[in-house]
């Protein structure tokens, strides 16, 4: 029977409403439990295929606060069990609460957003079109190119405390230009959609890249991952 384990970005959003809610529990009478539950259960992060009736129930949905109430440091009662990512995502908020919002509520539109949000320009199809064909070549751009996806992937690295930099080269456009290049970087999509499908994006599956490691990535076929533009790198030294 197939598990569908709360992700890392379902759990921001229910931490999103315990820590507007003074880092209490909710219950299913809430009507941000309900509608944290039709908004997950309408999402495509987990396949249609094979989920259970009460697959993000408001019960669920209640429980999944309670975990991350009772994972907080002033609770004093035993932690309900909970899941892998509550303790991480409930730090996360303690430590950063404003991109962590931030980051919640741009999950939250990316669920609900349409897709075609950002056009995509002609003149950096070429690289994509041979391998993936026009039209999923134009729907990665956007993919790539989507604000809200990359607000919460910035939101995300800065709430970890790391540089918002090339994670092939290392390269810094605010340590370099200063001011004009603080927090200018490019988001690359890992998954190329003709292995992906239109499935909803997950921020792991975004990299941070300077212009020319994103080319060199998107230059030929099959693409390279980031961390084999890494190793080519390193073996041209």
């Amino acid at each position: 029977m197939a598990r569908f384990d709360w992700t890392y970005d379902e759990v921001v959003l229910a931490a999103s409403l315990v820590a507007q809610n003074a880092w209490q529990g909710l219950r299913v009478t809430s009507p941000k439990v309900v509608q944290l539950s039709e908004l997950l259960r309408a999402a495509p992060i987990h396949p249609i295929e094979g989920r259970p009736d009460n697959f993000r129930s408001k019960s669920s949905v209640q429980r999944k606060t309670f975990d991350i109430a009772t994972q907080h440091p002033n609770y004093t009662g035993k932690p309900t069990r909970g899941g892998p990512h509550d303790a991480e995502v409930l730090a996360a908020f303690i430590s950063e609460p404003v991109p962590m919002a931030a980051l919640a509520a741009a999950i939250r539109d990316q669920i609900i957003a349409p897709p075609d949000a950002a056009p995509a320009d002609d003149s950096d199809l070429d690289e994509l079109t041979a391998h993936e064909g026009r039209a999923l070549a134009v729907t990665h751009l956007r993919r790539e190119r989507n604000p809200m996806l990359r607000a919460a992937k910035l939101a995300a690295v800065t709430a970890k405390g790391l540089p918002i930099a090339c994670e092939v080269c290392g390269f810094d456009f605010a340590a370099r230009y200063g001011e004009r290049g603080e927090g200018y970087i490019e988001v690359h999509h890992v998954l190329p959609l003709h292995a992906s499908g239109p499935i909803l994006t997950r921020l792991d599956d975004l990299a941070l890249l300077c212009s020319n490691c994103h080319r060199m990535i998107h230059r030929g076929r099959p693409w390279l991952t980031p961390s084999a533009l890494t190793g080519l790198m390193g073996g041209s030294s």
